[in-house]
């Protein structure tokens, strides 16, 4: 298996530089506007390289599991969602209609539909008939709120590998951890990339690595909560800093009548970038913020129970709710030379 690990390391590395060459070549750039914080031309390709690696990691580590194969293997096709969104700009309803198919596909036709949220001791939340609504809407939230990180270097990239490394310590069974590692290494390899680390072609995941991330870390967590494998509570708390950040940045863009999908700097990470003027500083604010805020929730759960953690999922959100609220209404103008 370490053999295993090693090729596919180096098939990694191998077809990200390729690619990466292949995507200048070919113009596949994000090129410098208004509200863009770097300064020149980058290609987008991160996330359709990460998603074709996938595939081969499928093959080469022989998979056994159906549903998780399934899983990253339609995770391809909304890579491509989000390369076509890269170099044509849609629209928001084009592009949320175009999610909306693999996500549909999952829900109705493979039954990864979330069945409950949780037993709480007193009370079981079931979703009955609003199983497959909530579902979906619950998975385009999370996987645009995956699209809300991608805004800084590192920044989806690192969050991603918190929530990762949060399942990792939670299920301590080998085949699941092989599937993580497999999610992981792609991710690891593109943030050398993004840096420019060793002198690699500079990459950004594009939409089609914010799409891809949010959609399979979504019907990741939806397989296991229904396979009884973690508390859906837990599964909300390895994700909490996705969830709390784009609660609070909707609420607070509806309160002041602004376009809920519209790009802007009133994000987290430019609000942590304008205080430490540090890439690396915000990415690890906002890392350890997720993973301190999931013991948080992990030991209420364990040494209390599920419905003390309920409640304190809430109480930290509104705490959460009121800073962020505070923080948006300074005005934030980033360059990055």
């Amino acid at each position: 298996m370490n053999l295993t690990i090693v090729i596919y390391l180096i098939i990694n590395f191998i077809i990200f530089f390729l690619f990466s060459k292949i995507s200048y070549k070919l113009k596949l750039v994000d090129i410098p506007k208004t509200r863009k914080v770097h300064l020149k031309d980058t290609a987008y390709t991160g996330g359709i390289i990460i998603s074709i690696i996938l595939l081969i990691g499928i093959k080469l580590f022989n998979l056994s599991d159906f549903t998780l194969k399934l899983i990253l293997s339609m995770a391809f096709l909304i890579s491509i969602i989000g390369l076509i969104d890269d170099k044509y700009s849609l629209n928001v309803g084009n592009k949320l209609s175009l999610q909306i198919i693999p996500i549909f596909y999952l829900v109705v036709f493979e039954n990864l539909s979330l069945n409950n949220l949780g037993d709480y001791n007193y009370f079981k939340l079931t979703l009955g008939a609003f199983a497959i609504p909530f579902t979906l809407l619950s998975v385009l939230f999370l996987i645009n709120s995956f699209n809300y990180f991608d805004g800084l270097d590192g920044i989806l990239g690192f969050s991603s590998i918190s929530v990762l490394a949060i399942l990792y310590f939670l299920i301590p069974n080998q085949d699941f951890q092989l599937i993580l590692i497999i999610i992981l290494i792609p991710i690891c390899v593109f943030l050398l990339h993004n840096f420019s680390l060793m002198k690699l072609p500079k990459l950004f995941l594009g939409d089609s690595g914010s799409l891809l991330l949010g959609f399979i870390i979504s019907f990741v967590l939806i397989y296991l909560a229904n396979n009884n494998i973690i508390h859906p509570i837990l599964v909300a708390w390895s994700i909490v800093i996705f969830v709390f950040e784009f609660l609070s940045i909707n609420i607070i863009r509806i309160r002041n009548k602004q376009e809920l999908f519209k790009p802007g700097q009133d994000h987290l990470h430019y609000i942590l970038y304008k205080s430490t003027s540090s890439i690396f500083l915000t990415n690890i604010y906002i890392c350890l913020l997720n993973i301190m805020l999931f013991f948080v929730g992990y030991y209420s759960y364990m040494l209390i129970n599920s419905l003390v953690s309920l409640f304190l999922f809430i109480f930290l959100f509104i705490i959460y709710f009121v800073f962020r609220n505070k923080f948006s209404k300074k005005k934030i103008d980033i360059k990055i030379k």
